[in-house]
């Protein structure tokens, strides 16, 4: 756990649906933050035997999202925590970089801490969002930013915000490049486990994107 008001995504229990004790927190919303989280929490770090275990238990409908989730679940059934350490690895690290930067100021501008990172670190400034002091990554990275996201859904760094502020930081700082992301995330030629990963984000992302944009209307 961090203080409240800082973001980490190295939490080792992934979220269950419906866990956020919120009481003024819609039940369709927690369960957004629960998906933001979970993304989050995954992207964040090699999944240990527990992730795996209860990603395994994660069921979908026939949607796209569904479906995805579906298919995450019966990959991580067969996964083992070595070959994903490896996968992980070979996808975020590698021997100088990995296969993909998943940064918002890489995938904007091509370079990494660029404008886009300094824009975040004034809006968490703004909502009393600070970095965890065990956290090196730049707050632009993907994980980050879902749990970021989740948190804000659930009031986690204060008050639930508003659908309005979860629209402007979604659209300021995902939508632009996550969806992006997700699609090199599942065509990645390391990836195995984190294909499905990448399936699910792109369908999550597509539909925040679409109920944004109604809301907006």
């Amino acid at each position: 756990m961090t203080p409240e008001g800082q973001t980490t995504a190295t939490s080792e229990t992934a979220p269950e649906i419906g866990s956020t004790s919120t009481a003024q927190v819609a039940v369709e919303d927690r369960l957004r933050a629960d998906l933001y989280n979970f993304l989050g929490l995954i992207l964040s770090g090699p999944a240990s035997q527990m992730i795996l275990d209860q990603t395994t238990d994660l069921t979908g409908d026939d949607t796209d999202l569904g479906q995805a989730i579906s298919s995450l679940a019966r990959v991580a059934k067969v996964s083992k925590p070595a070959s994903v350490e490896s996968e992980f690895n070979a996808l975020f690290i590698g021997l100088g970089r990995g296969e993909l930067l998943p940064y918002a100021s890489y995938y904007l501008t091509g370079f990494l801490n660029e404008k886009p990172l300094a824009t975040l670190r004034r809006d968490m400034a703004v909502r009393g969002i600070t970095r965890a002091q065990n956290v090196y990554e730049p707050e632009d990275n993907i994980a980050s930013l879902l749990e970021m996201m989740g948190g804000l859904v659930v009031g986690r760094f204060g008050a639930p915000a508003t659908l309005s502020d979860q629209r402007e930081f979604f659209n300021k700082h995902i939508s632009p490049w996550a969806a992006h992301f997700f699609s090199d995330l599942e065509a990645a030629k390391n990836s195995v486990l984190y294909a499905s990963v990448g399936a699910v984000g792109k369908a999550f992302m597509a539909i925040e994107a679409e109920s944004f944009r109604m809301s907006a209307e």
